[in-house]
């Protein structure tokens, strides 16, 4: 399963949830009719009824959720979509799911420790490390050194002491 975004919170009474899609774009969730719902890897897969985006976000009604009190049961709760329907990845593009985990260095061999999660900061994507401490490394072209997927490493130009 790859994580797409996670519902935040119910939208309105009639049992739309507003969610945050981890997708480069916005409109990515609206390509799957079945999102997989869940937490801390149980998933149920849960048919869409009706969605938009709504800004930066989605809203969304699943079948069967017809109610404020039923949405607002979903909330904290992830989308996520089996890698099978995922469309390869172009040249230079990674799924998050891709990166976590991955060891991280700079061009020097320093270590700097491990992928935990990646954030979304509107301008761009943010690694964040886990490892001596936690570091927040942009993750835009003039950072990123090297990106090898099946290696599950990453070198950075970063310094140990940034």
């Amino acid at each position: 399963m790859v994580v797409m975004g996670r519902i935040r919170v119910p939208h309105g009474i009639k049992g739309w949830v507003k969610v945050q899609p981890f997708t480069h774009e916005t409109e990515g969730l609206l390509d799957y009719p079945e999102w997989w719902v869940g937490r801390d890897g149980e998933w149920k897969p849960r048919r869409v009824a009706e969605m938009a985006v709504h800004g930066m976000t989605v809203i969304a009604r699943l079948e069967g959720c017809d109610d404020r009190e039923g949405a607002a049961a979903f909330k904290g709760s992830d989308i996520a979509i089996p890698r099978s329907e995922l469309p390869e990845t172009g040249e230079n593009e990674f799924y998050w799911r891709d990166l976590l985990g991955a060891e991280v260095s700079n061009p020097r061999g320093e270590k700097l420790g491990k992928v935990a999660s990646l954030l979304d900061t509107g301008a761009n994507q943010v690694l964040v490390l886990e490892g001596d401490r936690e570091r927040l490394i942009p993750f835009i072209s003039s950072v990123i050194v090297e990106v090898d997927v099946a290696g599950r490493r990453l070198v950075v130009e970063w310094e140990t002491d940034y």
